[in-house]
């Protein structure tokens, strides 16, 4: 009896066979879901292409969410759909195509066969030379003859000695009070 015992033991303690896997769906491309949802909705905003295709195509990516926002601005940068209103169109092959913002350029005129065109002259201020050694403010002189900067203060010059220039302090100079006079009548 206690070997039967451990037999159904033994049966129940058995991993058991996974059930079948369900066969993999073949699912369209994105792009190719996405206009099939538009077309049967008549245009319609993302979370309405969502439920469409979720109902249509039933198994989808765990990141399914994620793929069809993807590939919806993809579709909308390349010019596939048209975004108005919070709606995605498709548009219509015989419109003209919608201009962007802004002034549109001028047209170009072709060039004759056989003309080089020179590469464009970059951007902002060329480079300083670096076959010139450096100088100094001192030596360096202008087409004018001056040095670069705010000239130093004059020197008066008295007689033959050379005196500094008055020097003031800071802030404004004090009030300058009058002599006191000897009282009148004393």
């Amino acid at each position: 009896m206690a070997s039967e015992e451990l037999q159904e033991a033994n049966l129940y303690n058995q991993p058991q066979p996974l059930p079948p896997a369900p066969a993999p769906t073949i699912l369209p491309q994105y792009p190719e879901m996405i206009l099939a949802a538009i077309e049967a909705l008549g245009g319609s905003n993302k979370s309405s292409i969502l439920r469409h295709i979720e109902a249509a195509y039933g198994t989808l990516p765990p990141a399914h969410s994620a793929l069809l926002t993807h590939h919806l601005n993809k579709m909308r940068s390349s010019g596939q759909l048209h975004f108005i209103k919070n709606n995605y169109l498709i548009p219509d092959p015989n419109s003209p195509p919608r201009r962007g913002r802004g002034r549109p350029p001028k047209p170009k005129t072709p060039l004759p066969p056989g003309v080089v065109l020179l590469p464009p002259r970059p951007r902002g201020r060329p480079p300083k030379s670096r076959d010139t050694p450096p100088t100094t403010a001192t030596t360096t002189t202008n087409l004018s003859g001056k040095k670069r900067g705010r000239p130093p203060k004059a020197v008066a010059v008295v007689g033959a000695c050379v005196a500094p220039a008055v020097t003031r302090g800071r802030g404004r100079p004090p009030k300058v009070k009058p002599a006191a006079t000897a009282p009148v009548g004393a």
